[in-house]
């Protein structure tokens, strides 16, 4: 899930605003679906994370807009981290650089992660495809398709084991390399919102960044979370409504995002290729934790229909919903259970 370039975003964002009024955008996006004008529901969207970000807790005595700020300012303080658009981030120094001493250990759990990620899923998910991204996205912008010898040139850069991780520094072993989090940057910032949350005594509500969303407890009458799943060929309509509590829903898709609209191919790339990924419309993961069900949305739309729902039956606590690009749904063997009836 790249974030895109600057002008795009803000494109998305006011895209975004004008479909915030249906049950979904391109990604799970709970709206109308969780009532969110009931008693006892303090709710906020603001812009973050190149995204309109969506805090929503069950509001108890004597609390304020302070428990909302606490959500947002950490997701602030994770962007300020591992944006690769604030020059001063943590994440642009070790790609300027090629290392990173003394790191925060948010980047340094993070890129632990995505390392494990990638090693699950062989490659299909990998942090140092940024170098990939921009050559497809510099091509098509100027009219162009990449060369198999550009490709196979850029491909010498993207390779995850290159990473080295010693105590709290960070290196990239090759010339040339350079890491993007946005496969699981933003499932990180909603686990770590919702964790201050709950530090603040704050029990039931959820986080949704731009369709990256953790849902803990439950709403005021004890019912679960609604999260609705948006039909890629009707933006009012839903595939699939789903129960969820204390668990995390993320979709990576390709029907709404592209490199370059005329174009119309998908911003996510197989770091294994080089070429854009294209077996799936979209991978919609149920995990425990958002930064998991990030990374897991990402590596799935990568390996296809087949072994990305190997990849989810194998792993405990995930459940996964495929829209193949005929229209063919497929669910795991769990997912039935999230449903409503």
């Amino acid at each position: 899930m790249h974030m895109g370039t600057r002008k795009i975003a803000a494109i998305s964002l006011a895209l975004t605003v004008l479909l915030i009024a249906f049950f979904s955008i391109f990604q799970p996006f709970p709206t109308d679906l969780n009532g969110q004008n009931s008693i006892g529901i303090e709710c906020e969207s603001r812009e973050a994370m190149d995204t309109i970000v969506t805090v929503e807790i069950v509001s108890r005595e004597n609390s304020s807009k302070t428990a909302l700020d606490l959500a947002f300012n950490e997701i602030e303080r994770i962007e300020k981290l591992m944006s690769t658009y604030r020059e001063e981030s943590e994440i642009s120094r070790l790609n300027r650089e090629g290392y990173l001493l003394e790191a925060s250990p948010d980047l340094v759990h993070v890129i632990d992660r995505s390392i494990y990620y990638s090693e699950i899923s062989g490659g299909a998910f990998d942090i140092t495809i940024l170098p990939m991204l921009t050559l497809w996205k510099t091509k098509i912008n100027s009219g162009e398709y990449p060369t198999d010898q550009e490709i196979n040139d850029t491909l010498a850069l993207v390779n995850y084991s290159n990473i080295t991780l010693e105590n709290n520094s960070i290196a990239l072993r090759t010339d040339g390399m350079a890491i993007t989090l946005g496969g699981v940057a933003k499932g990180y910032a909603v686990d770590e919102a919702v964790a201050v949350l709950k530090k603040n005594g704050y029990n039931s509500g959820f986080v949704n960044a731009g369709g990256d969303g953790m849902y803990f407890g439950t709403k005021p009458d004890g019912s679960p979370w609604k999260v609705g799943l948006r039909n890629p060929d009707n933006k009012t309509d839903t595939i699939a409504v789903l129960n969820i509590s204390d668990m995390a829903v993320t979709t990576s898709g390709n029907y709404e995002r592209y490199f370059n609209e005329s174009a119309r191919l998908s911003h996510i790339s197989d770091p294994r290729s080089g070429h854009p990924s294209q077996s799936l419309m979209s991978a919609t993961i149920i995990a425990t934790s958002a930064l998991e069900a990030d990374a897991l949305a990402t590596a799935v739309f990568v390996l296809g229909p087949v072994e990305g729902m190997n990849m989810v039956e194998r792993t405990e606590g995930t459940e996964c919903l495929l829209i193949t690009p005929d229209r063919n749904v497929l669910k795991s063997t769990g997912f039935k259970a999230y449903e409503v009836e």
